[in-house]
């Protein structure tokens, strides 16, 4: 069934007449109307709003609980927490954060306390007397606060804080871009709800536009080819486009979006020869927003700035940006080199800092050294990108303790790579863990004390 709802703000999206049978979100199987959603969030906004509960964390990989809990905490006021990492043990570490933690049945059992699983709440409570949408106040997004986080260069996940107004502002403007794109149409999705690209772009942007969108994210190539039709926006990312080049049969997509970092101009050409079209690549950050986008032709395709934003370089090429997404009257410092070739397009060049992205997730490497320098067996370590063949990968030299020559000395280096990356499982997510290790007496340094990143990546090539 296809639906055409006007765009409307964040704020009146829960006091507009929207038909109690439209559909908000699906799965395989079955679809939510909006009577559902909104009887979903009476009940949990009557619950939270009779709460002690201040800062609210949310972490689903449902993204229609999620969906729920977010607006349930907007209309209760609630300062809303998005950690950005599912492992038990990250988020048990962000706990001074938040007060309560909101979770669906895929989240493991975290050691916090006030943990509520979203659907039992729903389940073992009264349905509430009352629609919420009965004479509701457009919601003060400026007064709503949200945190993020993401890799920070200290090593811990660096909370960002934004307000609901913020992303208003941004959601606004994608659908100035694309509204035409996502109308009478489905989005389906492979990134997570998580972070600020799909919490825009595949829950704020099709709520606010009326368009259904996807309660769970496809995984694999042969899911999105299987799923594709031409109702269908796809918002994705480069670690799974570019998974698509061992597939031959092509299906046709409405629209594809990739944000996240970059995409190879093959991966560019497979996804129009595949699904229809040239992806369309947003460029930003957690800290920025989207800064800029392009349907890549060629490497060379340069960027197009979000008409709202201003832009300039320092004196070391970076560019700095002028946002609504961020503040409107201050300008922003970014760590990412360009080329300016005109006063709305420029031409990205790299990132300048120790944050480094692997297939879309931001990964900071200070914070893998750390994780492993916690370890009994591990002295002093580096970590460092390593291009193979087919993938970037990290790799670690490594100054063993003695704890950790006694350990290798009973079992094969193998097994203890394994020991490892077990133990930083319970911190890092996979894309973040080492893939190769070399040991060695000490770490090379100048005569500054810097590394020798030359002589470290020759130790990795060894």
């Amino acid at each position: 069934m296809t639906q055409t709802v006007s765009y409307i703000s964040l704020s009146e999206l829960l006091s507009q007449n929207r038909a109690p049978e439209s559909i908000v979100c699906f799965d395989d199987n079955s679809e939510i109307t909006w009577q559902t959603f909104n009887d979903d969030l009476s009940q949990l906004v009557n619950l939270l709003s009779s709460s002690h509960f201040q800062r609210v964390a949310i972490c689903t990989q449902d993204s229609c609980l999620f969906s729920v809990a977010f607006l349930a905490c907007a209309v209760s006021k609630k300062h809303i927490i998005l950690p950005g990492n599912y492992q038990p043990c990250a988020l048990a570490e962000l706990s001074e954060h938040f007060d309560c933690l909101l979770v669906d049945d895929s989240i493991g059992e975290v050691d916090v306390s006030n943990v509520r699983n979203i659907q039992t709440l729903l389940d073992s409570n009264p349905k509430a007397q009352k629609p919420l949408t009965d004479n509701l106040a457009p919601i003060d997004l400026a007064a709503i606060q949200l945190t993020l986080f993401t890799s920070g260069s200290s090593g811990t996940p660096k909370a960002i804080d934004k307000t609901l107004e913020h992303l208003d502002i941004e959601t606004a403007q994608l659908d100035k871009n694309w509204g035409d794109l996502l109308k009478g149409n489905r989005v389906h999705s492979t990134v997570s709800h998580q972070h600020i690209y799909g919490l825009l772009f595949r829950i704020l942007w099709p709520l606010c536009s009326g368009v259904p969108f996807a309660r769970h994210n496809l995984e694999y190539p042969e899911q999105i080819l299987s799923h594709a039709n031409k109702q269908s926006v796809l918002i994705s990312s480069p670690a799974l486009l570019k998974r698509l080049k061992h597939e031959t049969k092509p299906a046709q997509l409405a629209g594809v979006f990739s944000s996240g970092g970059p995409l190879p101009t093959e991966s560019a050409h497979q996804a129009l020869n595949l699904l229809g079209h040239f992806p369309i690549e947003v460029f930003g950050s957690t800290e920025t927003g989207g800064i800029a986008f392009r349907q890549q032709q060629s490497a060379q395709t340069p960027w197009q700035l979000f008409d709202c934003i201003e832009a300039s370089l320092n004196s070391e090429n970076c560019i700095k940006l002028l946002s609504p997404y961020i503040d409107k009257n201050n300008w922003y410092q970014t760590a990412d080199e360009c080329e300016m070739v005109s006063s709305n397009q420029f031409i990205l060049k790299g990132r300048t800092d120790r944050v480094i992205k692997i297939e879309e997730k931001r990964v900071s490497l200070v914070e893998v050294e750390k994780r492993l320098e916690q370890l009994p067996w591990v002295s002093e370590c580096v970590v460092i990108p390593f291009e193979e063949p087919e993938r970037l990968i990290l790799a670690s030299v490594l100054v063993l303790s003695d704890q950790g020559q006694a350990k290798l000395a009973t079992m094969s280096k193998g097994k203890f790579w394994l020991m490892l990356r077990s133990e930083l499982r319970k911190w890092l997510e996979p894309i973040a863990i080492p893939r190769k290790y070399r040991v060695v007496d000490e770490i090379p340094l100048n005569s500054q004390g810097k590394r020798l990143t030359s002589h470290i990546e020759q130790l990795v090539k060894s």
